[in-house]
């Protein structure tokens, strides 16, 4: 499973690579279905001026759009950072199997950092989550995106 887990999330950091780029918040996602990587996205709030615009969000959209249902019960969603409220909300709508996360998110993290949405969820729906994968490298990228950020700022 860990070499699996690492293999998918390398993909994700792919992805948050790409927002890097763009002077996005660099979060990537993945989803994989049988095996497969079904789709791919990065954060494009600021490109795209939509504050719903975050990796998982547009990941999750496109996996729908590919198995032509909005519920992705078999699908795993592999993202570099502990997703917020809003996009453990969206996991949990769609029904996926399991979400595998990076680094964790101690300012808006909804799985354990800040809010424990899971225990409150009232779809009744058995997300299972793995945290940690690759969690320095994907901390690692977050990290130099801020402190660029801080010094275009000063």
């Amino acid at each position: 499973m860990r070499k699996t887990a690492e293999k998918y999330m390398q993909s994700a950091l792919s992805e948050a690579k790409k927002a890097y780029k763009l002077d996005e918040v660099p979060v990537g996602a993945v989803a994989v279905l049988d095996g497969k990587i079904i789709a791919r996205a990065h954060n494009l709030r600021e490109s795209n001026n939509n504050p719903v615009a975050h990796a998982e969000i547009l990941c999750l959209q496109r996996a729908a759009k590919k198995v032509k249902s909005w519920r992705l019960e078999n699908v795993t969603l592999y993202v570099t950072l502990e997703p917020c409220v809003m996009c453990m909300s969206a996991l949990l709508q769609a029904r996926v199997k399991q979400l595998v996360y990076g680094a964790n998110d101690p300012k808006a993290g909804a799985h354990k950092s800040k809010v424990k949405l899971k225990s409150i969820n009232p779809i009744n729906q058995k997300l299972k989550v793995t945290a940690g994968i690759l969690k320095d490298d994907c901390a690692i990228i977050l990290k130099k995106f801020f402190k660029n950020l801080r010094k275009k700022k000063k």
